[in-house]
């Protein structure tokens, strides 16, 4: 993508948009769903970055929650069902279990159930799941999944077992197509999108900036004491989706409670790779908040949302080329961004 045809990029808002300002109740296990819990609609899935797709299907479980009068309830899983399923296989996450929740709950949830997915919950049959889930904890008065929705121990179930289920315990199944704009959207896909570097068609099919998130480490401080552009070396946790490398524009806010900088965001010029000028050999995520050369970030936890993607990562035949390029860098993500948060 050439970023350039867009002009200043509008990311930093819709990513606002979609920050939890409504509680939300979050439970970790049903151990956690209150014992005098009523009856509830309840919608289904890994929902791992909470794109556009499972936006319409959680919209639509609200819609039939507020038409029967009852709570909605999102049901999630930690770690990713493939993980255990099939050992050794990591899909990069696209949101971390916390972010999620905050997500589905900015969508109108009443509450988040992030269920612990286990060897023997994967052996559980599709009715099994159902009465020990839905009916015993939940007394689901509807179910809303997508429509390749499988369930169950080898994912025995589909929409038309759980719509069979459901006559058996006394609630409607109802599936949604997970689509925008008549566009399919999966969190496959986006991690494809991200795996080329394409952020902004990323950002598109997720309803907003990706994000990557995590701690504050030292590095080499080369971008403090030689490049005169310093920068947060992002630490995030195992089998983030991290984006191809290259440079990129985006912003860069302190979540950490308490900090100095909680709550405040800054336009930046973001760069992933092994800094090959370097001879490095470690790939990292560093962000430099515009203009600032102030920050004293270690330690804090910290998010990168990414905008647009500025170039290739490449190996500069020196360091003054490469403080000539990294000039270049800066003025363009002020120009995207706006030089604003």
């Amino acid at each position: 993508m050439e970023p350039g045809a867009h002009g200043r990029l509008e990311g930093g808002e819709r990513g606002r948009q979609h920050r939890n300002e409504v509680e939300v109740q979050g439970w970790h296990g049903l151990d956690d769903v209150p014992g005098d819990w009523g009856r509830s609609v309840v919608t289904i899935g890994v929902f791992d970055g909470v794109h556009r797709g499972h936006q319409r299907m959680v919209a639509h479980a609200v819609a039939m929650a507020r038409r029967i009068g009852v709570p909605s309830v999102v049901i999630t899983f930690d770690p990713h069902p493939d993980e255990v399923v099939r050992p050794g296989t990591h899909p990069p996450r696209l949101t971390t279990a916390r972010h999620r929740t905050e997500l589905l709950g900015a969508l109108g949830v009443d509450a988040v159930c992030v269920l612990p997915f286990t060897l023997e919950f994967s052996r559980m049959t599709p009715d099994e799941f159902v009465q020990a889930v839905l009916v015993d904890r939940l007394h689901a008065a509807g179910v809303v999944v997508g429509e390749n929705f499988r369930f169950g121990h080898k994912a025995a179930g589909n929409v038309e077992t759980l719509r069979e289920l459901g006559e058996k315990y006394d609630f409607v199944a109802e599936s949604v197509p997970l689509v925008s704009d008549g566009e399919a959207i999966s969190s496959s896909l986006v991690r494809e999108l991200l795996a080329a570097g394409d952020v902004a068609g990323a950002a598109d099919a997720l309803g907003r900036p990706h994000r990557v998130e995590g701690v504050v480490v030292r590095g080499h401080q080369r971008g403090r004491s030689l490049l005169g552009y310093p920068t947060a070396n992002v630490e995030s946790p195992s089998f983030t989706a991290i984006p191809a490398d290259g440079v990129y524009v985006g912003w860069l806010e302190c979540t950490q409670s308490p900090s100095p900088y909680e709550g405040e965001r800054w336009p930046a010029a973001i760069s992933i790779g092994t800094n090959p000028t370097f001879e490095g050999v470690e790939r990292t995520v560093e962000a430099y908040a515009l203009d600032r050369d102030d920050l004293d970030l270690y330690g804090v936890h910290v998010v990168v949302d990414f905008g647009a993607r500025l170039r290739d990562t490449v190996k500069f035949d020196s360091i003054d080329a490469l403080i000539e390029q990294m000039h270049r860098d800066v003025a363009q993500a002020r120009r995207f961004t706006g030089g604003e948060s």
